[in-house]
C-alpha cells in the first residue's frame, strides 16, 4: 500500500506550514548579525559590506564587530586583539590529548578532530549551558573557542604529519600566527594579508547549514563548545564547507588549456556538477569571489593564469549548454587557488573555512541564547496510516 498523509496535525498541537524542501527562502527569525542579497551580489556583516571590510580592515576588527556589535577605536582595538592573543594558548590537558584525537583520525583530518577537541577543550573550561549564564560569561567563552580553534587546527594537522605542534605567537595577528603554527614559519606579509582578507570574507554568510546548526543547538541552551562542535560537523559536508580542495581537483583533472573546453563539456552534458561554480543564493557572481579572484591576481603564476583560463570555459560551456542559468564561479574556486599559492596544504581548506567562520558561528550563538524560544519544527508524517495493531511478538526458536 503506498504511503498515505495523516489528516491530523503532525506536532499534535498546530497545523504544519508547508515550506520549501531545505527551507530554502524561509525566514526563520530576525538577526542584527549580517544578510546575503543574492539577487545584487552583496553579504554585509552588521551594517557594513563584508567584501570592503575584508579590504581594509583586519580580522581582529571585525572580529570585535561581530563580538561587540561595533567596529573599534584604536584603543579598543588594541585591548581585543591584547585579549584574544593570550586566549590563543591552550590548556595543558587539552594539548595532552591531542596526539591521541590526531592519530585517531588519520583518515579523516583535523576537521573531524576538531569535533571532538572542542567538546574537549569546552570542558577542560568549565563550559556551561548558555541558558544558565549571562551574556558577559557567553560571550568570554565564545571568545576563548573562537581563539583556540586555530591552534587547535594547527596542532591536530601538524601532529596528523608527524611533526610537532608550533605553539601560538601573541605578537602575531590572527591570521598570520594561523600560517605560522600550520607552516612552522612566519609567513611573508602578502601572503597573510591574504589569507586574512580570506577569512574576513567568509566569517558569515546568512544562515548557511553550518550557522543554522548552531543556532538550532544554541536555541536548547547548550554550551557554546557544542554549538560549535555541532556546526563543524555541517561545515565537514562536502555540499557545504568541503568544496575548496574539490576545486583545485577540477584543475589538475584539466591539466592544459587545450583539454578545458572538452573536458567541461563531456562533465556539463554528462550532468556533473562543476566544482567550484554555481551558488545556492546568488544570481550574480559571487562577490567573494570576485575579491578573491583580484587576490590571486596579486599573488600571480601560472596557476592563477590557468584558473582565469578555465573560469572563462567553465562559463562559456556553461552560457551555451544551460543558456539562462548565469552561473558563475563561487568562493571556493579562487578561495582554493589563494590558499595553494600561500602555502596551506589542500587538506587544510576547509578547516582553514572553519578558522574563519568560528566567529560567525559565534555571533549567531550569542545572539540566539538571547532568545528562549527553542527552535522546533515540523515535519509532515508520509508512512503508514496509523495506529495499526502491533502484531504478537514470534514464538521463540526452538
Amino acid at each position: 500500500m503506498p504511503p498515505t498523509t495523516p489528516t491530523k496535525p503532525t506536532n499534535g498541537a498546530t497545523a504544519p506550514v508547508d515550506v520549501p524542501r531545505g527551507l530554502a527562502g524561509v525566514v526563520v527569525t530576525e538577526t542584527a548579525i549580517g544578510d546575503v542579497r543574492g539577487r545584487e551580489g552583496f553579504y554585509h556583516y552588521r551594517q557594513y559590506s563584508a567584501v570592503e571590510l575584508a579590504r581594509t580592515r583586519g580580522f581582529e576588527d571585525v572580529w570585535h564587530l561581530m563580538a561587540h556589535g561595533e567596529l573599534p577605536d584604536a584603543a579598543k582595538r588594541a585591548a581585543f586583539i591584547r585579549r584574544t592573543a593570550e586566549l590563543r594558548r591552550l590548556p595543558e590537558d587539552v594539548a595532552a590529548a591531542l596526539p591521541a584525537i590526531a592519530a585517531a583520525g588519520t583518515r579523516s583530518g583535523p576537521l573531524a578532530g576538531l569535533r571532538t577537541a572542542l567538546s574537549l577543550f569546552g570542558a577542560a573550561q568549565g563550559f556551561r549551558p548558555v541558558y544558565d549564564i549571562d551574556d558577559e560569561q557567553r560571550r568570554a567563552d565564545a571568545l576563548a573557542a573562537c581563539a583556540a580553534v586555530p591552534t587547535l587546527l594547527a596542532a591536530l594537522y601538524r601532529l596528523g604529519q608527524g611533526l610537532e605542534p608550533v605553539e601560538p605567537r601573541t605578537d602575531l595577528p590572527y591570521a598570520a600566527n594561523y600560517l605560522h603554527m600550520v607552516t612552522g614559519s612566519e609567513p611573508e606579509p602578502l601572503r597573510a594579508r591574504a589569507i586574512e582578507q580570506y577569512l574576513i570574507s567568509t566569517i558569515d554568510h546568512g544562515f548557511n547549514a553550518s550557522t543554522f546548526t548552531a543556532r538550532v543547538i544554541a536555541s536548547t541552551g547548550a554550551d557554546v563548545a557544542a554549538c560549535m562542535a555541532g556546526a563543524v560537523g555541517a561545515l565537514s559536508g562536502p555540499l557545504h564547507g568541503g568544496a575548496p580542495s574539490r576545486a583545485l581537483d577540477t584543475l589538475d583533472a584539466i591539466g592544459t588549456p587545450d583539454r578545458i573546453d572538452a573536458w567541461v563539456r563531456a562533465r556539463v552534458l554528462a550532468g556533473d556538477r562543476i566544482m567550484g561554480f554555481g551558488h545556492p543564493v546568488y544570481r550574480t557572481e559571487d562577490p567573494r569571489s570576485r575579491m578573491l579572484r583580484g587576490l590571486a591576481e596579486e599573488l600571480g603564476g601560472p596557476l592563477v593564469d590557468f584558473a582565469i583560463e578555465v573560469e572563462r570555459g567553465v562559463e562559456a560551456v556553461l552560457a551555451e549548454l544551460k543558456p539562462g542559468r548565469d552561473l558563475h564561479t563561487n568562493v571556493e574556486f579562487y578561495a582554493g587557488v589563494v590558499m595553494e599559492l600561500c602555502g596551506l596544504p589542500r587538506e587544510m581548506f576547509t578547516p582553514t573555512f572553519a578558522a574563519a567562520r568560528v566567529v560567525g558561528w559565534s555571533a549567531n550563538i550569542l545572539e540566539q541564547a538571547g532568545d528562549s524560544k527553542i527552535i522546533r519544527p515540523a515535519a509532515r508524517y508520509v508512512g503508514p496510516v496509523p495506529p495499526v495493531p502491533v502484531p504478537k511478538a514470534p514464538a521463540p526458536v526452538a
